[in-house]
């Protein structure tokens, strides 16, 4: 038995009585029909099974896809465990929502990004990366194909637009202002340096070359202020158990640090509890302080103090920069967004 044929867009055309660009219109150009004769055609449309062009054969014809590709550094899980990046990705993605542009999630592996064949094959017309490291493949695959590219954070690249925030100052400013309250002995827990998934304490000779600016400007801004001896834990990502222990052991160190710098509000949380593991108290035997500014550091065991930077704006920024290099528009500068410090409970002066 024959399958009955789907409905056309020549089909709602002839049931309408008008042509085929009209109801292509209806769909496409609302704009240039009277509200009366789109109600008509999109109701006869309905009681037809007809839901409209079939997006596909429509990117086949304009070769644009209405897609923004979103390139992550780690898979979905891990990422949307993070949740700085999930209020970037909430700005981007109603940005370009609202102007009827959809979002292709491209996710990476082990920090690396996606594989260079996902990004050959994937349907969209910009790509927005976010914090890749400086030479991933996915990148070269993109301009190769000759697509605009967005970085937010990272990396930073020659004729790409970009929108990132004042790490190197944010961490100086967090720093300094436990160093102000009198602290002398420091650790730092940051996240990667490389994408090869190490956890450990960081060499000078690791530390002079990382692949991720942001962690590079994060640690600079600690050191700056602590001085270079200052311990140094990396964990392969920014996650809460990793932060946990890399916190527990820098404060097994003697003397032990009394003040703990964390690359991110995540890592910050784990160090909160490895403070308390240790039968430790938070801030009377401990400070720790975080960076981002996540809903959850104001609800923290004690409050987070850490450095706030505006993530959906940052994500608004993005969408909005993607959207103008699909229309043709030149990068620009670099946007850079400012950050401040938000003191709450966790920090206090070294007994």
């Amino acid at each position: 038995m024959d399958r009955p044929r789907k409905p056309t867009l020549d089909t709602v055309a002839g049931a309408v009585g008008v042509s085929r660009a009209t109801v292509s219109n209806a769909y496409n150009r609302p704009d240039q029909l009277s509200a009366a004769l789109r109600e008509r055609i999109l109701e006869t449309a309905a009681s037809l099974g007809y839901a409209g062009p079939d997006p596909v054969a429509r990117s086949l014809a304009t070769r644009h896809s209405a897609a923004v590709g979103f390139m992550l550094g780690q898979g979905l899980s891990a990422s949307f465990a993070d949740a700085a990046l999930s209020i970037v990705l909430d700005g981007l993605a109603s940005t370009v929502d609202g102007h009827d542009h959809c979002l292709v999630l491209m996710p990476g592996r082990d920090r690396g990004g996606p594989r260079p064949e996902t990004v050959a094959r994937a349907q969209a017309d910009v790509v927005v990366a976010y914090s890749l490291p400086d030479d991933a493949p996915a990148l070269t695959a993109a301009r190769a194909r000759g697509l605009p590219v967005v970085v937010v954070d990272q990396p930073v690249l020659p004729d790409t637009a970009r929108v990132e925030v004042d790490d190197l100052g944010g961490a100086r400013l967090a720093a300094t202002s436990l160093w102000a309250s009198g602290h002398r002995r420091f650790g730092v827990v940051t996240f990667a340096l490389h994408p090869d998934g190490h956890n450990g304490p960081v060499s000078p000779e690791r530390l002079a070359s990382t692949s991720f600016r942001v962690t590079r400007d994060r640690l600079h801004g600690y050191l700056d202020v602590t001085g270079p001896e200052t311990p140094v834990w990396e964990c392969a990502r920014s996650s809460r158990e990793l932060g946990r222990a890399g916190a527990r052991a820098l404060l097994s160190a003697t003397p032990r640090p009394t003040a703990l710098l964390c690359a991110s509000d995540e890592l910050a949380f784990g160090a909160l509890q490895a403070v308390r593991d240790l039968g430790l108290r938070v801030p009377a035997d401990v400070s720790v302080i975080g960076f981002d500014d996540v809903p959850a550091a104001e609800h923290a065991d004690p409050p987070l103090t850490t450095v706030r930077q505006p993530l959906a704006e940052k994500g608004r920024h993005a969408g909005e920069l993607a959207l103008r290099l699909l229309d043709g528009g030149r990068p620009g500068e670099p946007t850079r967004l400012p950050v401040s410090l938000v003191s709450r409970d966790s920090t206090a002066p070294p007994k």
